[in-house]
């Protein structure tokens, strides 16, 4: 009998949660199946199976468990049931076509006395579809492989979900349902924040119109060459890793009674998962090209929507960025990220009447925001940062070697 307990996950995580069991009591598991899944203040981990066998479950889907906790055992001295053996069979089966009418009850029995660990289980498109749509995973019956849940048949739950009459008229039901550990720690981190910084914003407004103009004339080709989209991201990393450059202040962190200056912009990046908000980071942003940049925040995003971040991704930011624009936000106050000093905050581009050059034209506006700890950065170099920030990319050029070419060549 093997034991199977909460493995150690990182040196600052203590506790976790067991989210759900992907298996049932009693089931043959095999080598490496994975068998739950924990939920950590930073994201949400598989844990496999050491052995095969029949698994005993002792911990219940939400428990709080301490590192080391026995969660279930697992006897690797049990015979594999017959479904198991006639679902390894199956190819073989398949090949003799000589008697078809013999192998169909076969194809049958395990799909009503089994279970694996795809049944029920959403493919990453059909799981951001039903997330966006509301609808629970045990809510859809899947009609893939083995009971896997397909995009056609998230499309489906979602729009059966809305052709349901909604809530019932002055209804004073309430439910309650247990905070997650990932978002019982956002809370927390929220709140010594607000305590514990001395917390200012700055505002400015950014004209799009340069950026606009690059993404469409090179966004084809571009996606073509790196098979990633240009999005404004790119171009906002990159500036503000220059603007770090002028500024250090905006990139430290306090240690007990030192100030940490970082010779590197690792840049935290928010991103919005079902289950709350994670900041993953970009490493040494600033030695990335914008295709470079542009692949990290995709691959990032995409781990975050499926709950496949690891902690060493999630830590380690020197600074924020936040992106409410993609919600509708035309303006806010981001929340800096501790032991982080400063968050910039990205909101909706709109087109507003601009006074230009004695004119008013109509051009792409972006409101943004600049959060810092005053204790380290003051005003004037929060000011001068996000200043720096708007003439990068009102003027991309510069951006290529860091000032204005022009500058650089009269060394003025």
């Amino acid at each position: 009998m093997t034991e199977v307990k909460v493995p150690a996950l990182a040196e600052s995580i203590s506790e976790v949660t067991l989210s759900r069991w992907l298996v049932k009591d009693g089931d043959y598991v095999e080598l490496d199946q994975p068998l739950c899944e924990f939920e950590t203040d930073k994201a949400s981990q598989e844990l496999p199976s050491p052995v095969a066998g029949i698994i005993k479950l002792i911990a219940n889907d939400g428990d709080d468990l301490k590192i080391g906790a026995l969660i279930c055992n697992i006897d690797e001295t049990a015979a594999r049931p017959a479904g198991a053996e006639k679902k390894e069979a199956a190819p073989k089966a398949e090949e003799k076509k000589a008697e078809p009418k013999k192998e169909e009850p076969k194809k049958e029995e395990p799909k009503k006395d089994e279970k694996s660990y795809a049944t029920g289980t959403p493919s990453p498109a059909a799981k951001k579809i039903l997330d966006e749509g509301g609808v629970k995973n045990t809510d859809v019956k899947g009609s893939g492989v083995k009971g896997r849940i397909t995009k056609e048949d998230a499309i489906k739950a979602v729009r059966d979900k809305a052709n349901m009459p909604t809530r019932e008229a002055f209804t004073r039901n309430e439910r309650r349902e247990k905070m997650s550990r990932l978002r019982k720690t956002i809370s927390e981190r929220l709140v010594y924040s607000k305590n514990s910084t001395a917390m200012l914003t700055t505002f400015n407004e950014v004209d799009m119109t340069a950026i606009n103009k690059i993404r469409e004339k090179y966004g084809d080709t571009f996606k073509k060459k790196n098979e990633v989209g240009l999005g404004m991201m790119s171009f906002f990393t990159k500036a503000v890793c220059l603007a770090l450059e002028k500024f250090p202040s905006v990139n430290a962190s306090i240690e007990e009674n030192e100030i940490v200056y970082h010779d590197y912009a690792d840049i935290s990046i928010a991103v919005s998962t079902p289950k709350g908000l994670v900041v993953p980071v970009i490493r040494n942003a600033e030695s990335l090209s914008l295709a470079g940049i542009e692949k990290k925040v995709k691959e990032l995003a995409i781990k975050g929507r499926d709950g496949q971040l690891t902690m060493d991704e999630m830590t380690g930011g020197t600074f924020t960025i936040s992106n409410g624009g993609v919600f509708g936000s035309l303006m806010s106050t981001p929340i800096i990220n501790p032991p982080q000093t400063a968050i910039l905050g990205m909101h909706k581009v709109q087109d507003r009447p601009m006074a230009i050059d004695g004119q008013v034209v109509i051009r792409p506006m972006m409101y943004v925001a600049l959060s810092y700890d005053h204790r380290i950065i003051d005003g004037k170099e929060s000011v001068s940062f996000l200043v720096a920030v708007k003439d990068f990319l009102e003027n991309p050029h510069k951006m290529l070697l860091g000032a204005d070419p022009v500058d650089l060549l009269l060394d003025i």
